[in-house]
């Protein structure tokens, strides 16, 4: 069996100082819906950083953040076209002040990608909720971020 295709990707865990979390919902077709963090695949020649900033602005309407390193990595195989098998993440911490998503995106260009939502989620909610998350573990990954900060070294976060 060969080695699945993987798409390199960004995506931002956006935290306000209310320790809310900003999430997108997808929706495709013959799919769960699932609500994840902001972010999407690397552009030809482009960096993680300089993706993430993109996405940010594309589905928030978030400029101007502070990056540090990746927190979190997350190796995902699903269907994804015929160009690749999945997706090989990795996740950057952003602290903001509480704001109204704006996406620069027209909400016919999120939708064809799938975005159908955007929202704040607290800790409890994501906990509470009967909703399907990427990482699947995200409410519980979330506490142990706001409880003990980033992790000292990148974190495999699973499916």
């Amino acid at each position: 069996m060969s080695e699945p295709r993987l798409r390199p990707a960004a995506r931002a865990i956006i935290l306000d100082d209310d320790d809310r979390i900003l999430l997108v919902r997808f929706d495709f077709p013959e799919k769960e819906p699932v609500w994840a963090t902001v972010g999407g695949g690397l552009e030809p020649g482009e960096t993680h950083e300089q993706a993430v900033r993109r996405e940010l602005l594309e589905e928030a309407g978030l400029e101007d953040v502070d990056l540090g390193a990746p927190v979190w990595r997350r190796t995902h195989v699903f269907e994804l076209g015929v160009r690749w098998d999945g997706q090989d993440e990795l996740y950057f911490l952003v602290r903001t002040t509480p704001f109204e998503p704006c996406p620069r995106h027209t909400w016919a260009q999120l939708n064809a990608e799938g975005v159908t939502a955007i929202r704040w989620w607290t800790p409890d909610e994501i906990e509470q909720s009967e909703e399907l998350f990427a990482p699947r573990r995200l409410g519980e990954l979330l506490q142990v971020l706001l409880r003990e900060g980033p992790p000292a070294e990148l974190l495999d976060v699973g499916m």
